[in-house]
């Protein structure tokens, strides 16, 4: 089972997780191998620049937020690229803690 599939599980149940995420995409909010902590939200209360594990365009990623239009969500890194918008059943949890 792939992290982030241990890691929506667990959000679905309402529990929080913490993940080490790998990769430089969003280097300056979360380092490759950060320990950070996700939790359940309620995608009425997020907002732009929110760091969030998102199913976008058939992936999983730990992005953020870069815009937001009604119930719909643009998701990208933290080098200025974008992956798309998504709804907000798309998102699973959102980033409470980076370390």
């Amino acid at each position: 089972m792939s992290w982030a599939m241990h890691a929506k599980n667990a959000l679905r149940e309402g529990k929080t997780v913490q993940i080490r995420p790998r990769g430089h995409s969003m280097t300056g909010k979360v380092n490759d191998g950060d320990l950070v902590t996700l939790e359940p939200c309620d995608p009425a209360n997020l907002k732009k620049d929110d760091i969030v594990l998102v199913r976008c365009r058939g992936n999983d990623y730990l992005h953020l937020i870069k815009a937001i239009d009604g119930q719909r969500f643009l998701i990208g890194n933290n080098r200025g690229g974008t992956n798309g918008w998504v709804g907000s059943q798309a998102i699973y949890g959102k980033a409470t803690k980076v370390e």
